[in-house]
């Protein structure tokens, strides 16, 4: 049955919040791994206040627009609207995963999870109203359609983990029923599979009443999701996830008090786990670290590769500030008959790679015909993310203070730095 495979999909959260953290600041991680070939991009979207009656075209659906939309920048597949993880101008991060339930994936088209990590992101002021805005779009409009840019489908619903500067939520869906649970301290992660057992903090009115006249459950024992809503039998892939979600709570434990964005990217480097994914059908596409500090005078700072494989990829700064610069080398080109957008879709296919994704690119095929040359690259590569690491250290702890204008240059200078240095 199609979208019952999962073999193309596998992702990584992670939050941890004080007293896990070594500052006093949340911090959020994600790996997004795809399709091997599949290109992801970082796009940045502006605050925007829109008319009443307006609608904004998603990936497949049309939906109504919000009245505003709060500045978003966001890392996702370059075929689709959506998202596989972001950011906006509040301080909330997103991610999304695959998984799949014992309700039905629908291959009809509807929202997909990464088009509601989006739609959260522009519409939610905090972690909390994120969640809002997801589980009422969820109800409103469902969840479906193929996830990859291929004319097999390939389907599943989708758990989330959001943040914001005081709190995080993990939020987990089977078809339009979902339970949430609210993060208030230490850490958590998520991996592709149901997590959320008997701590519920909130869940569709439904839930219950859906399990039992399904026969999944009986209401005599206490009533766990993950237990009542995961699938019987699992196929392969879930059952992999499990050892990477155990891999990945240790690894949390391993460092609870002294955790840093640089933690975070050291896990999401970790291929020994599986958290970082490079095989012959599917990789890292993309990665993300956040942190978002508790005192509000200071920024959120948000790290991204633009480029697969984080091991050989360099986490670069955004922060949100007025003025941003537009960085065209993360941007995928656009096509006048995209195939993702024509029906039937997905019957050709273009090349979506940017300039940063083709000499990226470039950079791992000499990594691995020349060891030596590639040792020193990588090198310099990690140099270069240490700049930038130290930079928004001295920011974060009030150190420094640089002008709005550098900061509104910062992602376009460490992208073009990048660049230089695989010519």
């Amino acid at each position: 049955m199609a979208g019952q495979d999962p073999v193309p999909s596998s992702c990584d959260c992670f939050v941890a919040l004080p007293p896990h953290t070594l500052a006093p600041a949340v911090i959020f991680g994600k790996n997004a791994d795809r399709p091997r070939h599949e290109v992801q991009e970082v796009v940045y979207v502006p605050a925007a206040v829109h008319h009443p009656g307006d609608k904004v075209q998603c990936t497949y659906l049309e939906i109504e627009q919000a009245e505003r939309t709060h500045a978003v920048v966001l890392s996702r597949p370059a075929w689709l609207w959506g998202a596989e993880m972001g950011a906006n101008e509040h301080g909330v991060c997103v991610g999304n995963e695959g998984v799949w339930t014992r309700e039905p994936v629908g291959e009809d088209e509807a929202l997909l999870g990464m088009d509601l990590v989006r739609l959260g992101l522009e519409r939610g002021s905090s972690a909390r109203e994120a969640l809002e805005v997801i589980v009422a779009l969820l109800e409103r409009y469902g969840q479906g359609g193929s996830c990859k840019e291929e004319p097999v489908p390939f389907v599943y619903h989708n758990t989330f983990l959001l943040a914001d500067r005081t709190e995080a939520w993990v939020l987990e869906t089977a078809g339009r029923y979902w339970a949430a649970q609210q993060i208030r301290e230490g850490s958590r992660n998520i991996s592709n599979q149901l997590s959320i057992g008997r701590e519920i903090t909130a869940e569709h009115a439904g839930l219950r009443q859906r399990a039992r006249s399904q026969g999944w459950w009986s209401g005599d024992s206490e009533f766990s999701f993950a237990e009542v809503f995961s699938l019987t039998h699992q196929p392969a892939r879930m059952e992999a996830a499990k050892a990477r979600y155990r891999a990945g709570k240790e690894m949390l434990q391993q460092h609870a008090g002294h955790i840093t964005a640089e933690t975070f990217m050291a896990i999401l480097r970790d291929k020994d786990s599986g958290i970082c994914v490079d095989s012959e059908g599917f990789r890292t596409a993309g990665s993300m670290v956040s942190v978002l500090p508790r005192d509000p005078a200071l920024p959120c700072v948000h790290f991204f590769t633009a480029t697969p494989d984080p091991s050989r990829s360099v986490f670069k700064p955004f922060v949100f500030v007025a003025g941003l610069k537009p960085v065209p080398q993360v941007r995928s080109p656009t096509f006048r008959d995209d195939p993702a957008k024509q029906i039937p879709r997905f019957q050709s296919t273009v090349d979506r790679r940017h300039e940063l994704y083709r000499r990226h690119q470039a950079a791992l095929e000499l990594m691995e015909r020349d060891q030596e040359r590639g040792q020193k690259l990588l090198q310099t590569l990690r140099d270069l993310e240490k700049q930038g690491l130290e930079g928004m250290n001295a920011l974060l702890g009030g150190t420094v203070a640089p002008r709005p204008e550098e900061l509104a240059d910062l992602f376009f200078d460490c992208v073009e730095a990048e660049m230089k240095f695989y010519t």
